[in-house]
């Protein structure tokens, strides 16, 4: 934007912006297709696409992030009776 207080735009650089933003989210979807093909197809295979989604998370965070999750999990499930 080259004066925003006049409300000029460089038309040629928001239209840039723009495209590339849709053309971002165009990628986007198809990631998130494909992801969804992936993941039915470990159903098919006989995983459980929920306990798939919960290692992805688990095996996104450090081993000492890892050890507390699982000693908060223990203590909640114990407290819990479970």
């Amino acid at each position: 934007m080259k004066n925003a207080n006049h409300g000029s735009f460089d038309n040629a650089q928001l239209t840039s912006i723009i495209e590339r933003i849709e053309k971002l989210n165009e990628d986007s979807a198809a990631i998130a297709a494909d992801i969804k093909e992936v993941y039915n197809e470990a159903k098919s295979a006989g995983y459980d696409p929920k306990y798939i989604r919960q290692m992805i998370r688990l095996r996104k965070l450090d081993p000492d992030e890892l050890d507390e999750a699982d000693e908060l999990t223990k203590m909640y499930r114990d407290a819990l009776g479970l």
